[in-house]
Protein backbone atom coordinates (compact mmCIF):
# COMPACT_ATOMS: atom_id res chain seq x y z
CA UNK A 1 0.00 0.00 0.00
CA UNK A 2 3.02 2.26 0.16
CA UNK A 3 1.71 4.24 -3.73
CA UNK A 4 -0.96 5.68 -1.49
CA UNK A 5 1.50 8.18 0.04
CA UNK A 6 0.79 11.74 -1.75
CA UNK A 7 3.08 14.62 -1.53
CA UNK A 8 3.83 16.87 1.63
CA UNK A 9 7.19 18.22 1.54
CA UNK A 10 8.18 15.16 4.12
CA UNK A 11 7.07 11.72 1.90
CA UNK A 12 7.73 13.09 -1.52
CA UNK A 13 11.79 12.75 -0.69
CA UNK A 14 11.12 9.10 0.35
CA UNK A 15 8.29 7.68 -1.92
CA UNK A 16 10.89 6.55 -4.64
CA UNK A 17 12.78 4.94 -2.11
CA UNK A 18 10.22 3.12 -0.17
CA UNK A 19 8.63 2.26 -3.44
CA UNK A 20 10.92 0.39 -5.36
CA UNK A 21 8.99 -1.85 -6.84
CA UNK A 22 6.64 -0.68 -9.29
CA UNK A 23 6.14 -3.55 -11.43
CA UNK A 24 2.52 -2.19 -11.05
CA UNK A 25 3.43 0.48 -14.38
CA UNK A 26 4.25 -2.96 -16.62
CA UNK A 27 0.26 -2.90 -17.58
CA UNK A 28 0.49 0.71 -18.34
CA UNK A 29 3.23 0.07 -20.45
CA UNK A 30 1.35 -2.68 -21.86
CA UNK A 31 -1.54 -0.46 -22.78
CA UNK A 32 0.77 2.27 -24.44
CA UNK A 33 2.28 -0.13 -27.04
CA UNK A 34 -1.29 -2.03 -27.34
CA UNK A 35 -2.41 1.41 -28.15
CA UNK A 36 0.27 2.49 -30.27
CA UNK A 37 -0.01 5.95 -28.31
CA UNK A 38 3.02 8.64 -28.91
CA UNK A 39 1.62 11.15 -27.11
CA UNK A 40 0.46 10.41 -23.31
CA UNK A 41 -0.37 12.59 -20.50
CA UNK A 42 0.02 11.02 -17.12
CA UNK A 43 -2.49 12.55 -14.61
CA UNK A 44 -1.46 12.62 -10.76
CA UNK A 45 1.77 11.58 -12.46
CA UNK A 46 3.91 11.97 -8.52
CA UNK A 47 7.40 12.06 -8.54
CA UNK A 48 7.21 10.59 -12.26
CA UNK A 49 7.92 7.09 -12.49
CA UNK A 50 5.82 6.56 -15.34
CA UNK A 51 6.21 9.50 -16.89
CA UNK A 52 9.76 9.38 -17.37
CA UNK A 53 9.46 5.36 -17.81
CA UNK A 54 7.67 6.42 -20.75
CA UNK A 55 9.62 9.66 -22.41
CA UNK A 56 12.24 7.01 -22.23
CA UNK A 57 10.69 4.56 -24.58
CA UNK A 58 10.51 7.58 -27.17
CA UNK A 59 6.93 9.04 -25.47
CA UNK A 60 5.61 12.50 -25.40
CA UNK A 61 4.48 12.74 -22.47
CA UNK A 62 3.15 15.26 -20.06
CA UNK A 63 2.79 14.65 -16.40
CA UNK A 64 0.17 16.71 -14.03
CA UNK A 65 0.32 17.05 -10.27
CA UNK A 66 -1.47 18.96 -8.10
CA UNK A 67 1.28 18.24 -5.04
CA UNK A 68 4.37 20.76 -5.86
CA UNK A 69 6.72 18.48 -3.09
CA UNK A 70 6.02 15.31 -5.68
CA UNK A 71 6.71 17.84 -8.80
CA UNK A 72 9.63 18.92 -7.33
CA UNK A 73 10.78 15.23 -7.07
CA UNK A 74 10.52 14.56 -10.48
CA UNK A 75 11.96 17.54 -12.04
CA UNK A 76 15.03 16.77 -10.10
CA UNK A 77 15.40 13.30 -11.83
CA UNK A 78 17.54 12.35 -14.95
CA UNK A 79 15.61 12.98 -17.88
CA UNK A 80 13.12 14.96 -16.92
CA UNK A 81 13.35 17.39 -19.37
CA UNK A 82 11.97 14.91 -22.00
CA UNK A 83 8.70 15.69 -20.11
CA UNK A 84 6.71 18.37 -19.93
CA UNK A 85 5.57 19.14 -16.40
CA UNK A 86 2.28 21.16 -15.37
CA UNK A 87 1.79 22.09 -11.92
CA UNK A 88 -1.95 21.55 -11.57
CA UNK A 89 -4.81 19.18 -11.76
CA UNK A 90 -6.67 17.86 -15.01
CA UNK A 91 -9.33 20.03 -14.94
CA UNK A 92 -7.72 22.95 -16.93
CA UNK A 93 -5.69 21.00 -19.06
CA UNK A 94 -4.27 22.81 -22.74
CA UNK A 95 -5.45 20.56 -25.92
CA UNK A 96 -3.03 18.08 -25.96
CA UNK A 97 -4.90 16.20 -28.62
CA UNK A 98 -2.93 12.97 -26.63
CA UNK A 99 -3.32 9.21 -27.57
CA UNK A 100 -3.92 8.13 -23.99
CA UNK A 101 -4.82 9.37 -20.55
CA UNK A 102 -3.41 7.56 -17.75
CA UNK A 103 -4.49 7.48 -13.87
CA UNK A 104 -2.09 4.83 -12.29
CA UNK A 105 -2.07 3.59 -8.71
CA UNK A 106 -4.58 5.16 -6.94
CA UNK A 107 -5.15 8.48 -8.47
CA UNK A 108 -8.66 8.46 -9.67
CA UNK A 109 -10.18 7.18 -5.72
CA UNK A 110 -7.86 10.43 -4.27
CA UNK A 111 -10.34 12.18 -6.10
CA UNK A 112 -13.40 12.01 -3.36
CA UNK A 113 -15.35 14.44 -3.92
CA UNK A 114 -18.01 14.45 -7.01
CA UNK A 115 -17.51 17.69 -8.99
CA UNK A 116 -14.13 17.44 -8.96
CA UNK A 117 -14.19 13.87 -10.48
CA UNK A 118 -16.50 14.94 -13.18
CA UNK A 119 -14.44 17.73 -13.81
CA UNK A 120 -11.16 15.44 -13.98
CA UNK A 121 -12.70 13.52 -16.32
CA UNK A 122 -14.30 16.06 -18.67
CA UNK A 123 -10.95 17.59 -18.46
CA UNK A 124 -9.01 14.37 -19.57
CA UNK A 125 -11.86 14.53 -22.04
CA UNK A 126 -10.89 17.38 -23.52
CA UNK A 127 -6.84 16.99 -23.34
CA UNK A 128 -7.37 13.86 -25.75
CA UNK A 129 -7.87 13.62 -29.39
CA UNK A 130 -10.84 12.23 -31.04
CA UNK A 131 -10.64 8.32 -30.62
CA UNK A 132 -7.74 8.85 -27.82
CA UNK A 133 -8.22 6.40 -24.47
CA UNK A 134 -8.27 6.83 -20.60
CA UNK A 135 -7.37 4.49 -18.88
CA UNK A 136 -7.13 4.42 -14.87
CA UNK A 137 -8.01 1.60 -12.43
CA UNK A 138 -10.44 1.58 -9.31
CA UNK A 139 -10.11 -0.89 -6.13
CA UNK A 140 -13.39 -2.94 -5.87
CA UNK A 141 -15.26 -1.67 -2.93
CA UNK A 142 -16.78 -5.28 -2.47
CA UNK A 143 -13.17 -6.84 -1.52
CA UNK A 144 -12.84 -4.48 1.52
CA UNK A 145 -9.53 -3.56 1.13
CA UNK A 146 -8.77 -1.12 3.87
CA UNK A 147 -9.62 -4.36 6.89
CA UNK A 148 -6.10 -5.02 6.00
CA UNK A 149 -4.80 -1.61 6.55
CA UNK A 150 -3.40 -1.82 9.65
CA UNK A 151 0.14 -2.03 11.30
CA UNK A 152 0.30 -5.85 11.90
CA UNK A 153 -0.18 -6.34 8.22
CA UNK A 154 1.61 -3.04 6.63
CA UNK A 155 4.66 -2.74 9.11
CA UNK A 156 7.96 -2.84 6.83
CA UNK A 157 11.52 -1.68 7.59
CA UNK A 158 13.35 -0.13 4.22
CA UNK A 159 16.52 1.29 3.91
CA UNK A 160 16.87 4.62 2.31
CA UNK A 161 20.33 6.69 1.42
CA UNK A 162 21.22 8.88 3.80
CA UNK A 163 18.62 8.17 6.50
CA UNK A 164 19.24 4.36 7.20
CA UNK A 165 16.28 2.33 8.20
CA UNK A 166 13.41 3.47 8.18
CA UNK A 167 10.02 1.95 9.59
CA UNK A 168 6.64 2.20 7.83
CA UNK A 169 3.46 1.46 9.06
CA UNK A 170 -0.66 2.18 8.20
CA UNK A 171 -3.66 2.74 10.48
CA UNK A 172 -7.00 3.03 9.32
CA UNK A 173 -8.36 5.63 10.87
CA UNK A 174 -12.05 6.18 9.81
CA UNK A 175 -14.69 4.49 6.87
CA UNK A 176 -17.28 6.69 6.23
CA UNK A 177 -19.36 5.28 3.11
CA UNK A 178 -17.55 5.53 -0.04
CA UNK A 179 -14.73 7.51 1.61
CA UNK A 180 -11.60 5.65 3.39
CA UNK A 181 -9.15 7.65 5.29
CA UNK A 182 -5.64 6.15 7.01
CA UNK A 183 -2.79 7.41 8.42
CA UNK A 184 0.88 5.98 7.04
CA UNK A 185 4.07 6.74 9.58
CA UNK A 186 7.37 7.26 8.99
CA UNK A 187 10.14 6.57 11.63
CA UNK A 188 14.14 6.22 10.97
CA UNK A 189 15.12 3.30 13.05
CA UNK A 190 18.28 3.65 13.92
CA UNK A 191 17.81 7.27 15.40
CA UNK A 192 14.69 6.01 17.14
CA UNK A 193 11.73 9.28 17.63
CA UNK A 194 9.64 10.07 19.82
CA UNK A 195 5.96 10.93 18.72
CA UNK A 196 6.31 14.68 17.91
CA UNK A 197 9.44 13.98 15.57
CA UNK A 198 7.49 10.72 13.56
CA UNK A 199 6.58 12.06 9.69
CA UNK A 200 2.71 10.92 9.31
CA UNK A 201 0.44 11.81 6.53
CA UNK A 202 -3.44 10.97 6.66
CA UNK A 203 -5.17 10.53 3.13
CA UNK A 204 -8.61 9.49 1.87
CA UNK A 205 -9.48 7.39 -0.38
CA UNK A 206 -13.62 6.73 -2.32
CA UNK A 207 -14.33 3.60 -3.41
CA UNK A 208 -16.77 3.68 -6.27
CA UNK A 209 -18.76 0.52 -7.60
CA UNK A 210 -17.97 -0.27 -11.12
CA UNK A 211 -21.25 0.55 -12.67
CA UNK A 212 -20.93 3.71 -10.77
CA UNK A 213 -17.57 4.56 -12.45
CA UNK A 214 -19.35 3.19 -15.99
CA UNK A 215 -21.94 5.45 -15.75
CA UNK A 216 -20.08 8.50 -14.50
CA UNK A 217 -17.47 7.43 -18.07
CA UNK A 218 -20.94 7.82 -19.65
CA UNK A 219 -21.63 10.84 -18.54
CA UNK A 220 -18.72 12.54 -19.50
CA UNK A 221 -19.18 11.74 -23.41
CA UNK A 222 -16.60 8.38 -23.17
CA UNK A 223 -17.64 4.94 -25.09
CA UNK A 224 -16.41 2.39 -22.41
CA UNK A 225 -14.72 -0.50 -24.25
CA UNK A 226 -13.03 -2.95 -21.34
CA UNK A 227 -13.47 -3.68 -18.06
CA UNK A 228 -10.02 -5.52 -17.30
CA UNK A 229 -8.67 -7.49 -13.99
CA UNK A 230 -5.81 -5.58 -12.57
CA UNK A 231 -2.74 -7.72 -13.13
CA UNK A 232 -1.02 -6.73 -10.19
CA UNK A 233 -3.80 -6.99 -8.07
CA UNK A 234 -6.13 -9.79 -9.41
CA UNK A 235 -9.49 -9.68 -8.29
CA UNK A 236 -9.14 -6.74 -6.11
CA UNK A 237 -9.48 -3.76 -8.60
CA UNK A 238 -10.98 -2.89 -11.93
CA UNK A 239 -9.36 -0.97 -15.09
CA UNK A 240 -11.17 1.15 -17.39
CA UNK A 241 -10.77 1.41 -20.97
CA UNK A 242 -12.38 4.17 -21.87
CA UNK A 243 -12.72 6.36 -25.45
CA UNK A 244 -13.24 8.93 -26.82
CA UNK A 245 -15.24 9.06 -29.69
CA UNK A 246 -14.15 9.96 -33.17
Amino acid sequence: MAEEMSGNSGTAALYDALNRDRSDLDAYVGVVEELGARRVLDIGCGTGVFALLLAARGAEVVGVEPARASLDVARAKPGAGRVRWIHGDATALPPLRADLATMTANVAQEITEGPAWYATLRGAYRALRPGGHLVFESRDPARRAWEGWNRAESYGVTDVPGLGSVESWVDLVEVAGPLVTFRWTYVCAEDGATPEERLTEESTLRFRARTEIEDDLAACGYEVREVRDAADRPGREFVFVARRPH
